[in-house]
């Protein structure tokens, strides 16, 4: 349903029948990735991903996911990408650095391929925030990467 009137709007779609997910992530802060990991394979699957249409690759730290990426929207084998990480506070300015640097090239890399990237890589301040924020987010980032698979189809098939 459009809210105006003579104007076509797309619907938010969440079938994951049929599309391709490739998911990267982190090493570093292993527990919370895992639990990232778990929430998002969970969510996928319950919105009709097929175990033969996913894949799963590892890398050392954040920084190192955006390179899998590439390679991983390069390959043409995938309509949506999610990255996932855990950049944790510690008491120096490697955070900001890490943090900042991972976004930016994951935002660069969607615009750059036209392939979206769902970003869960967690920024967080403590090991407690993490552990709230890995099931939500590892939720949320199987959603997004479906529902924008779907745009992205609609507005090339259109």
């Amino acid at each position: 349903m459009s809210r105006f009137e003579n104007v076509f709007e797309y619907d938010s779609n969440l079938d994951g029948n049929g599309i391709t997910v490739g998911i990267v992530m982190s090493r570093f802060n292993q527990p919370v990735c895992e639990g990232l990991l778990s929430a998002c394979v969970a969510e996928l699957k319950r919105l009709g991903v097929s175990d033969e249409d996913m894949a799963i690759a590892t890398c050392p730290g954040a920084l190192e996911i955006p390179l899998i990426l590439q390679t991983m929207a390069q390959s043409g084998q995938f309509d949506a990408l999610i990255a996932l990480g855990a950049v944790i506070r510690g008491d120096t300015y490697h955070f900001e650095v890490v943090s900042n640097d991972a976004c930016r090239a994951i935002m660069e890399l969607q615009l750059h391929t036209g392939v979206p990237i769902a970003n869960g890589i967690l920024t967080c301040d403590t090991d407690e925030q993490a552990e709230v924020r890995m099931q939500p987010k590892g939720t949320d980032c199987a959603q997004a990467a479906i529902e924008m698979a779907n745009l992205q189809r609609a507005l090339i098939n259109e």
